[in-house]
């Protein structure tokens, strides 16, 4: 099995999950590549120096660009970007469903147009595989429908049956790929999607269902999306007690930190949000005493570092004042080091998660942080 869980407190669970790419020790952040890139200007080699563990790139936006054939002639993923760690791709059904203005889903898939020059694009199950197999990614998700919220019960619990359909013909189109050796990566990873939409009864069947496709790892799919983060941790908390045991669990698109650690503390171990970087950009920035936004005036002449409890490169080296001057310029160093700031914070909160899990103090670090880590100064 590649997930071996450590020790629990609570429903939080401390473990480790082995791939071919490394050991990811989790619970644990997946940094947001959409294009085989940190947007902000961090490199393969940045990710490391801010100790992050796993990238996520995205399957619908490379096979637009350069597309997945041209990235399988080049070695893959790993090759391409020169990230040596595990890589997830995404399915590309959330793009398909969040950026397409027009499209048509049927059992075979989803015929779309692309947001870039509107050609025509038909994607399935078994074409989602084949671009991420192209890509040669650590992890592989399921092909799923993305079902807004809110929807209706029926239609939500239709949607989860065929989710549950294209599952199985996932697992078989990969395993077909594998076997014939057309798959960069012949050890990657498949990861099903939990959904149901904000229903209960649906979630639970749902999971019930996928967690007997024996799968490499379980998501929860489909929060995070505007509804009510009280009702969000309801789902998770619902579905947590039939998702296997034995097996890794990522819940995708979270979020804030306090989002984080509540998902830690319900049972979750992989988490990814665009969320850090996409402040950053615009001068919001995470502390330990909770959000800064780094243009306001009164940092006009503040020397001190970003966030004084912290040892990223950044606040080791920069000011508040310099930090802002470029933000204010729009120098694209401002950003660049923004971003760094965020991504080393996310990653360093999961590093005190799992020290705290280690540690059996992890509820006390969740009733002190929790709502301050998303306060905004």
């Amino acid at each position: 099995m590649p997930y071996r869980l450590i020790r629990q407190e609570g429903t939080a669970r401390r473990g480790e999950f082995k791939t071919v790419h490394g050991t990811v020790q989790t619970p644990a952040f997946m940094n947001v590549a959409t294009a085989a890139a940190i947007k902000g200007g961090l490199s393969a080699f940045d990710l490391k120096e801010i100790r992050a563990q796993v990238m996520l790139c995205n399957t619908y936006h490379l096979h637009l660009r350069p597309g997945d054939k041209l990235v399988a002639d080049l070695g893959g993923l790993h090759r391409f970007t020169r990230w040596d760690g595990p890589i997830l791709t995404d399915s590309g059904g959330f793009q398909v469903f969040s950026l397409a203005k027009l499209r048509h889903i049927t059992e075979e898939g989803v015929t779309f147009n692309s947001h870039l020059d509107g050609h025509k694009i038909f994607m399935g199950p078994e074409e989602s595989m084949q671009i991420q197999a192209n890509l040669g990614s650590t992890i592989a998700m399921a092909f799923d429908e993305c079902v807004e919220n809110p929807a209706e019960h029926d239609y939500a619990a239709a949607s989860c049956a065929r989710t549950a359909r294209w599952l199985l013909r996932c697992q078989k189109e990969l395993a077909r790929l594998k076997h014939e050796g057309k798959a960069v990566n012949p050890d990657q990873l498949l990861f099903g999607i939990n959904q149901g939409c904000t229903y209960k009864d649906l979630r639970v069947e749902h999971m019930k269902q996928i967690a007997e496709y024996d799968l490499d790892g379980y998501a929860i799919g489909g929060l995070a999306v505007g509804e009510p983060a009280e009702v969000m941790y309801d789902m998770i908390s619902a579905v947590e007690p039939y998702a296997p045991k034995d097996k890794i669990r990522y819940l995708m698109g979270v979020g804030t930190p306090g989002n984080i650690i509540e998902g830690v503390y319900r049972g979750v171990d992989l988490f990814d949000c665009v969320m850090p970087s996409r402040n950053a950009r615009h001068g919001h920035l995470f502390t330990w005493n909770g959000i800064i936004n780094i243009k306001n005036l009164k940092y006009e002449r503040d020397e001190s570092p970003i966030d004084p409890e912290c040892d990223c490169p950044v606040c080791r080296n920069f000011s508040r004042a310099y930090i802002r001057h470029l933000q204010k310029a729009d120098e694209m160093l401002g950003m660049r080091l923004a971003v760094m700031h965020n991504l080393y914070f996310y990653n360093h909160l999961m590093e005190r998660i799992r020290e705290e899990l280690d540690a059996g103090t992890f509820t006390q670090f969740h009733d002190k942080y929790v709502k301050l880590l998303d306060t905004r100064i």
